[in-house]
């Protein structure tokens, strides 16, 4: 841990490194120090918004939180060691995947952005699945691009750039319009010879839209691919007042690319190995594996991403993880109000999970469904929040608070199943994100699910923005053929402590028969989505 002195010395030196990411619920800024530890963060909570149809947010209200995030973080820089931030070593910034930004040539916005939440995208991401013979998930970029041009909708043909939530951040601050290799993955298939997008893909999207009227290519509207540790730009005098609004910040701080939330896990748990793989589990939940060779065929539950240096990475995305979990605590909390008891929210948390340890291994035939959107994975359209129970299941707090976390875990574990019966090997997954805040909990319960031993570094709270932070580092400090992996192993993670959690059997055999009642259980979900509008 830096002293005050050190801490003064990195920040008035510039040596200190921004990581910034915009999650689904928090914009969350981390500096951190030539040690690569923490120094002071600042956040901003915010919410999607289902508006006609589409979750969404307004670029006004993302301008906002990272003003907000920033200036949390440094006031917090001032108060500890009375200097405030004037360079700084680097930065970068990182957003959710996926989704749809499109702009014309003034740079204007032509349409809603439109998150990876939306599964609006059916009909159109087989289509391109068929033409490419390449999972084309729902909430990538492109399978929105061919539903806007399918559905004639009128900005198509006005569309300059097309680029990510965190593309457009970088965009602004840089004038460069490039993107990482992890988070450009999550936009159109990856050459994995070049290391940009695939031409010969790219060329059959040209043929179909074309047949639509339209005269761009696509290759000519998608940012440039970089990979990690490569020159992505520098912040310009315009950049450094839309980051610092008071003018305290000086231009001229080199940006490394802009990547996705699943490429900051990666980094932020040292996953970027072959063998190894990374579970973040918050509002959403995905997994990350490092492949040592190709899956013997197109599963579309599994997408085929990439590692921010560009390896190849099987990627099981699900929309719903804790949001239905929370909703169930804040219940509580109010419960807990009226009653005039009162337990802080770290408090009751810890107090609802260590419940779930008591519970039945199976739950005590309880199943839960925390969908709310639709799943792909699991075919789901719409989402309900469900509970359900045969009669003369027993209804506990154990049991209930364990049926809540296998119900966040369930569908990754569908997801999971496919690699395991691919022969892909994984020695151990690194967890991180709200999921594994009560230590030992979600972490043991994760490992009956998916029969792996979990990880957890002590480092793990500090997630995606942290790991922003890192590849930042990298782009800074990077030693002439010095890859990301040596540099996180070497520099990072040396001697980095945490705790790995290998499954229980009696977890295994609950959360197998869990999974069983689950599926069997989806009609009865599907059945809810169109009954319940």
């Amino acid at each position: 841990m830096m002293t005050r002195d050190e801490m003064k010395s990195a920040v008035q030196n510039g040596q200190a490194v921004l990581g910034i990411e915009l999650g689904s619920t928090r914009i969350k800024a981390v500096l951190i120090g030539p040690d690569h530890a923490p120094i002071a963060s600042g956040a901003f909570d915010w919410e999607n918004q289902l508006v006609d149809g589409v979750w969404t947010y307004p670029l006004e209200l993302a301008w906002q939180g990272v003003q907000a995030a920033y200036r949390q973080m440094a006031q917090e820089v001032e108060e500890a060691c009375g200097q405030p931030i004037k360079r700084l070593g680097a930065l970068g910034f990182s957003g959710m995947m996926h989704g749809y930004l499109p702009f014309d040539k003034e740079g204007s916005q032509l349409a809603e952005f439109r998150t990876w939440r939306n599964t609006i995208t059916e009909e159109e991401a087989a289509q391109l699945t068929e033409l490419f013979g390449f999972n084309i998930p729902q909430r990538w970029s492109i399978a929105h691009l061919w539903r806007a041009i399918r559905r004639g909708e009128a900005h198509v043909g006005k569309i300059d750039y097309l680029t990510t939530l965190a593309g457009y951040i970088h965009w602004k601050l840089t004038g460069r319009r490039v993107l990482g290799v992890g988070e450009a993955s999550g936009m159109f298939p990856i050459d994995s010879e070049t290391g940009g997008f695939d031409r010969e893909m790219a060329q059959k999207f040209d043929a179909l839209a074309a047949e639509k009227g339209l005269s761009w290519k696509l290759l000519d509207i998608l940012p440039q691919v970089l990979s990690a540790g490569e020159d992505a730009g520098c912040l310009t005098e315009e950049g450094a007042r839309l980051l610092d609004p008071t003018g305290t910040l000086e231009p001229g701080a080199p940006l490394c690319p802009p990547e996705g939330d699943a490429g900051t896990g990666m980094a932020a748990t040292n996953s970027v190995r072959e063998r190894t793989g990374n579970v973040s589990a918050g509002t959403s939940v995905f997994s990350m594996v490092v492949l040592e060779k190709p899956l013997s065929r197109v599963y579309p539950e599994i997408d085929m991403v990439t590692t921010p240096d560009g390896k190849p990475v099987a990627m099981v995305h699900v929309n719903t993880c804790t949001s239905d979990l929370d909703a169930w605590v804040k219940l509580f909390a109010q419960l807990l109000e009226a009653a005039g008891a009162k337990l802080t929210k770290p408090q009751l948390y810890d107090l609802l999970y260590f419940q779930a340890l008591e519970g039945a291994p199976d739950c005590g035939g309880l199943v839960s469904y925390n969908c709310y959107s639709g799943e792909p994975v699991t075919g789901l359209g719409e989402g309900r929040p469900l509970l359900m129970r045969q009669p003369e299941n027993k209804l506990t707090l154990p049991n209930f608070m364990r049926a809540q976390l296998y119900a966040a875990m369930a569908t990754l574990a569908i997801g999971m199943d496919l690699l395991w019966q691919e022969k892909v090997q994984v020695e151990k997954l690194y967890g991180h994100g709200g999921l594994f805040k009560t230590k030992g909990v979600g972490q043991r319960l994760l490992a009956g699910a998916l029969g792996v031993p979990v990880a957890v570094m002590e480092t793990a709270g500090e997630g995606g923005p942290w790991g922003m932070a890192l590849l930042a580092a990298y782009r800074k400090n990077r030693q002439e053929g010095q890859c990301l992996a040596d540099y996180l192993e070497n520099q990072v993670f040396a001697g980095a402590a945490g705790d790995c959690i290998s499954p229980d059997p009696a977890d295994q055999e609950g959360f197998s028969r869990y999974i069983r009642r689950y599926q069997a259980g989806l009609a009865v979900e599907k059945a809810a989505g169109q009954a319940l509008r």
